[in-house]
């Protein structure tokens, strides 16, 4: 904070620094407070042994695994929201690593208190967990900038028709929605390469268009030259194509719990918004 001296008046002008440490003072000020002793069996439990246990696995931008040694081995939206739970509950926070297959069984076992590698909610996880969502995962569709067929497309509704090719990945996470989502189009499909979405395709103009998840579509922007996005706000970065909310789960039955997490993360949710994107534009 710097106070400056302008026309007899006092004005104070704020540094970022200074309004993120006031940000962060007044959320753990207003953060609600765990369930009371009696309330949770699994706080309690917590309590008892002074210890969070969460289950690990990167997933970025979620929760980003550091392994040079020099610093926190962890950050990223999951694990800040992991540290402000601990620091509420008085008690540290204990990583344990998962793997993909175990993330979600680690839970019903009994091995961790949560498990907070992002996972995407779905019918069949809301069988077994419940969630704590904080974020979503979404499609943007690019292009070449100067592809004409594009220059006067306003929407990603405005490529299903016809005379636009809409290039996917065969047996991709998007190959069931581009069919959903473009009958009008044509489409071509085309074998994995490894890539994070088709831009050979879009280079070579064999496709006008193709979808890619709204996070490594930042990366792509940054490596390969000359490209546009759809949805175009944001960068893509608030696309609601094919959404799917994400967050931290745990084991079903335990309502005190379950309700204590959702009220803290959504307080928190402008700074694991801020978190998120921090990291975001830091990959290139």
């Amino acid at each position: 904070m710097r106070n400056q001296n302008e026309g007899g008046g006092t004005v104070v002008r704020w540094t970022a620094a200074a309004m993120l440490a006031v940000s962060m003072l007044a959320s753990a000020q207003d953060a609600p407070a765990p369930p009371a002793p009696g309330q949770s069996p699994r706080v309690d439990a917590i309590r008892k042994t002074g210890e969070l246990r969460v289950g690990v696995l990167q997933n970025a931008p979620w929760l980003i695994q550091d392994l040079s040694g020099k610093g926190e081995a962890w950050s990223g939206p999951a694990w800040f929201l992991a540290k402000e739970y601990a620091g509420l509950l008085g008690v540290k926070l204990t990583a344990v690593p998962v793997s993909h297959e175990t993330k979600v069984p680690v839970l019903a076992a009994n091995q961790v208190d949560m498990t907070i590698s992002p996972l995407a909610e779905t019918p069949e996880r809301l069988k077994v967990v419940d969630f704590v969502l904080y974020s979503t995962t979404s499609v943007c569709m690019f292009g070449r900038a100067g592809n004409e067929k594009l220059a006067k497309i306003g929407s990603v509704d405005a490529l299903n028709r016809p005379g636009i090719t809409v290039a996917y990945f065969t047996g991709g996470a998007e190959a069931a929605w581009v069919k959903q989502r473009f009958p009008n189009a044509t489409l071509r499909a085309v074998a994995n390469s490894g890539a994070t979405a088709p831009v050979e395709e879009i280079m070579a103009r064999r496709a006008d268009v193709a979808p890619i998840n709204r996070v490594p579509w930042v990366a792509l922007n940054h490596k390969v030259r000359g490209l546009v996005v759809f949805p175009a706000e944001a960068n893509c970065q608030q696309s609601t194509e094919k959404a799917s909310p994400v967050g931290l789960a745990i084991d079903k039955n335990q309502p005190e719990f379950l309700a204590w997490l959702r009220q803290v993360a959504l307080a928190m949710k402008p700074r694991l918004d801020a978190d998120e994107m921090r990291i975001i534009q830091k990959t290139k």
